[in-house]
């Protein structure tokens, strides 16, 4: 089958078409994903949203060059993205054996002072409660946070400087300790 026919069947949503267009594309894309990452896992992903993106965007494949063109335009953009995201997300791990000896202070936390901080953190009104918890303990940002609880973001952010506040406030007594 002629592959305009093709592309027109898969605009119109016919996954045969699609199937047909993936099969003839595939070793390319996937070669040139390859040559890429130089990783068969990596090749695979990046093949796989190559095609994703290719196919959601079938409407906007205009015909100015070989379909085979185009495809491998999003191939390259895709891998190359990719591959920034592993590089950075590589340059973020650490041994855990490293991990363990950085950012230690060898102070530990009184006992007193942990059941307060809990005491503290109950007795804040819910809503602060939950922001602070959300923010400080769980790492969310304030648009998360506004989503998740049905609250603007400057909402968030106000409920989280009253909270922490609050908590100054109950563990006041124990500022001088931990200040010095």
């Amino acid at each position: 089958m002629d592959e305009t026919d093709l592309l027109t069947r898969a605009r119109a949503g016919d996954p045969a078409a699609e199937r047909a267009l993936y099969d003839a594309h595939v070793d390319r894309v996937y070669r040139l994903a390859y040559r890429l990452a130089g990783s068969d896992d990596l090749a695979q992903d990046f093949t796989q949203e190559t095609f994703i993106r290719a196919f959601a965007r079938l409407g906007d494949f205009r015909g100015d060059s070989s379909f085979g063109t185009w495809l491998h335009t999003i191939a390259l953009s895709v891998s190359m993205n990719g591959l920034r995201k592993v590089k950075r997300f590589r340059t973020r791990e650490a041994d855990l054996d490293e991990a363990r000896d950085h950012g230690w202070t060898g102070r530990r936390a009184e006992p007193d002072l942990k059941q307060r901080l809990a005491a503290a953190i109950d007795a804040l009104a819910p809503g602060f409660r939950a922001v602070f918890v959300m923010h400080d303990v769980e790492g969310y940002t304030h648009e998360e946070i506004g989503t998740a609880l049905g609250i603007q973001p400057g909402t968030s952010k106000a409920q989280l400087s009253r909270a922490r506040a609050r908590l100054r406030e109950a563990l006041s007594d124990f500022a001088g300790e931990w200040t010095a």
